[in-house]
């Protein structure tokens, strides 16, 4: 197989180049995946770097998010990709919940090659009607928002929602899911492009948030389509910039600021005396720890996501303006995300003739 693998950290995407590895076979516990689309976040450029909390002992394949098709499933004693069946002895053969040519997405370290290994509990099937390429960008924004929306800050019909870097992977999938909640958008980024990008996901209303003045802006939309206590400002904040300090001065009694992440750089400290005058909550989201602390809540999540799916209410956020495609390109497209001029999801179509697989 092909894979961009990392012998040693680089200081820019562009070092990396892609190596000749043995094709792997399905372990006890994991699928073989043949890799069609990778998609790319900001840790994948920390990690290369050496500069991400979770590094793995080199040398290792880069990469995170992929869509694919199955080629093999575990090889674990009894496993068997049919329906569950009970043997003459009385014994229930072990069953896979995919089977060979199915297509599927999901998260595994090694994704920026033409093949991965990855366990079943970190493996979906690609939604009805979806392409690759937009399926590889799923699987950790679209629950970031639906996770943080829905049940961290109990989105409900009628709430109006700042949603900041609106034109990002996580910022188009908190677009969505917030109107198709019943919810008003006001969605803030930092070019015309992003804004323009943002309203065409739905976002009501777009502001630069580069602008010091936003947080007026945001009151003034308030005060002129809201009423009673609403004209104060926004019921949820949506963040994965780093800008709540900012954000609680344009938020309604009651409301609910979401801490994303830091896209921004810094780690804010917030004065809390607002926090108590305004009756607000500040709360985290940890995304990756639910598989870990709440595996139910887990489920809910993505059956959430995958009913707004089939009614229309979600669709993919592939970065369209630029093609990057086979795995010598992985290196321009983390370029690309690095310099903050894309939106949406990056996404890599990694697949090569079957012939050469």
């Amino acid at each position: 197989m092909k894979a961009i693998q990392v012998k040693e950290y680089v200081k820019s995407p562009l070092d990396l180049t892609v190596t000749e590895l043995p094709t792997p076979t399905a372990s006890p516990d994991k699928y073989l995946i043949r890799i069609h689309s990778a998609g790319t976040n900001f840790f994948d450029i920390l990690q290369i770097q050496g500069k991400y909390q979770h590094q793995p002992p080199l040398p290792w394949i880069a990469g995170a998010e992929f869509s694919g098709v199955v080629l093999a499933v575990p090889t674990a004693p009894g496993a068997t990709s049919t329906s569950n069946t009970t043997n003459k002895a009385g014994t229930t053969t072990t069953t896979t919940k995919f089977k060979v040519g199915d297509l599927v997405f999901g998260a595994s370290q090694g994704s920026f090659a033409t093949h991965v290994l990855c366990p079943e509990e970190s493996l979906l099937p690609l939604p009805r009607g979806w392409s690759h390429e937009d399926a590889a960008g799923l699987f950790i924004t679209a629950p970031t928002a639906y996770a943080g929306l829905v049940h961290r800050a109990h989105l409900k019909q009628g709430d109006w929602v700042l949603v900041h870097a609106a034109a990002g992977g996580v910022g188009l999938a908190a677009v969505q899911i917030a109107k198709a909640m019943g919810a008003t958008v006001i969605a803030t980024a930092g070019t015309a492009r992003k804004r323009e990008i943002a309203a065409s996901f739905g976002a009501d209303y777009t502001l630069d948030y580069t602008e010091k003045a936003w947080p007026e802006e945001v009151k003034k939309l308030c005060r002129a389509h809201r009423g009673r206590n609403g004209a104060a400002g926004v019921d949820v904040v949506y963040d994965p910039v780093g800008c709540i300090e900012a954000s609680l001065k344009c938020v309604a009694w009651n409301a609910r600021l979401l801490v994303i992440g830091f896209a921004g750089g810094d780690i804010e400290k917030v004065a809390l005396n607002r926090v108590l005058l305004k009756n607000v909550s500040i709360v985290g989201l940890h995304w990756g720890q639910y598989a870990r602390f709440e595996t139910k809540t887990v489920l809910d999540v993505w059956q959430g996501i995958f009913d707004l799916v089939e009614r229309g209410g979600f669709r993919g956020t592939a970065f369209q303006d630029e093609s990057f495609v086979g795995l010598d390109s992985v290196g321009r497209a983390l370029q690309a995300l690095g310099s903050r001029g894309t939106w949406g999801k990056v996404v890599v179509r990694v697949d090569e003739p079957m012939s050469k697989l």
